[in-house]
């Protein structure tokens, strides 16, 4: 499981997998706290809503969980 780009200056991210099912994906703050969390059924995840910084992205697609550094630029 990928995603790109990174850092995210479109305020879009695809995100590839080998499987095609929904995706949960949840985006924290640096300090931990939930900032955005939704399903996809797609591979193109709006972040436009975030400020730009530095977050944790983790995406869940069945048994399998990613945990990655997302960085967002102006």
């Amino acid at each position: 499981m990928s995603f790109y780009p990174n850092p995210v200056s479109n305020g879009k991210v695809y995100i590839i997998s080998k499987l095609s099912l929904d995706k949960e994906i949840t985006i924290f703050d640096v300090l931990g706290k939930k900032v955005l969390q939704t399903y996809l059924n797609s591979k193109e995840l709006n972040v436009s809503s975030l400020s730009p910084g530095v977050y944790i992205i983790k995406i869940k697609e069945g048994e399998a969980t990613a945990t990655r550094k997302l960085i967002i630029k102006e």
